[in-house]
């Protein structure tokens, strides 16, 4: 729980991930080993299966644009087609058990990987180009930051590409695009996506502003109900591409602190006309 906690304060918004390679200090407390490396036992990778592209619903985690090391990183909006050339590094033991950027728990047996862009999770097909070996991979996870690198792939991916002795390998990555269902089960199942844009004790000024950005924008607003304030949303969103196509938007128009979270119904007023 402390070494929990100390994460939480030092990587905000869940942005660096476990292979992100930060200082000594920023990684003081957090991991147990400084330098990584393999497991103990040599794994064994016959069983283990490629990744099995699936829709998901975008993570709240990990999907926003950030700064780190003195450069400006902007989330992946549309990856349908995303193809690219680089390194391809792997991050296994010093990881194990600590949380990726999307919330999740990282795995090294696991066929997943970090990118700095792409949205989480994503599928991705992995090419060592040295030789030709393919694999799939879900990524979870952000990183690497190290120039020229690509894509940090899990101690088990790495292990499928060949890329363990070596350290890192030529590759090309292609995201694997999956079509959201449509129908009204799956629908149901799916979260729903609202964007929070402003808080006021006013009701009445709250709900012009929901007006104004309403025709504006050409979506749903509503207000949620919280204690002594009503708080203006847009939505709900069952796409979490449009809803933070929306977002983008809505800064645009100066609320630069309007922000996604999942749809919590049993809070919400009426729609406003």
């Amino acid at each position: 729980m402390q070494k929990r906690a100390l994460y939480s304060l030092v990587f905000s918004a869940l942005i660096l991930a476990g292979c992100s390679s930060t200082s000594q200090k920023e990684q003081e407390g957090r991991y147990e080993l400084e330098s990584d490396v393999a497991p103990d036992t040599p794994l064994s990778v016959e069983h283990i299966e490629d990744a099995h592209p699936k829709y998901e619903p975008y993570s709240l985690g990990g999907n926003k644009d950030y700064h780190l090391r003195g450069k400006d990183y902007k989330i992946v909006r549309d990856a349908k087609g995303f193809k690219e050339k680089g390194r391809a590094s792997w991050y296994g033991k010093k990881f194990q058990g600590h949380l990726t950027s999307n919330g999740e728990i990282y795995d090294m047996y696991s066929m997943t990987a970090a990118h700095k862009t792409l949205p989480l999770p994503s599928y991705v097909k992995v090419t060592n180009t040295d030789n030709g070996k393919t694999t799939v991979v879900r990524v979870n996870d952000r990183g690497p930051f190290h120039d020229g690198r690509i894509i940090d792939l899990s101690y088990a991916a790495a292990h499928k590409l060949d890329v363990i002795k070596t350290g890192t390998a030529n590759v090309e990555i292609e995201v694997i695009s999956i079509n959201q269902p449509t129908d009204k089960k799956s629908l149901e199942a799916h979260p729903k996506y609202v964007i929070q844009v402003a808080s006021s004790k006013n009701e009445e000024r709250a709900r012009t502003l929901g007006t104004e950005l309403g025709q504006k924008l050409d979506t749903e607003t509503f207000l949620e109900n919280a204690k002594e304030s009503y708080r203006l949303l847009l939505g709900p969103f069952t796409d979490y591409s449009l809803t933070q196509a929306t977002l983008d938007k809505v800064k645009l128009l100066g609320y630069s602190s309007a922000f996604i979270k999942k749809h919590n119904r049993y809070l919400s007023l009426p729609n406003i006309e």
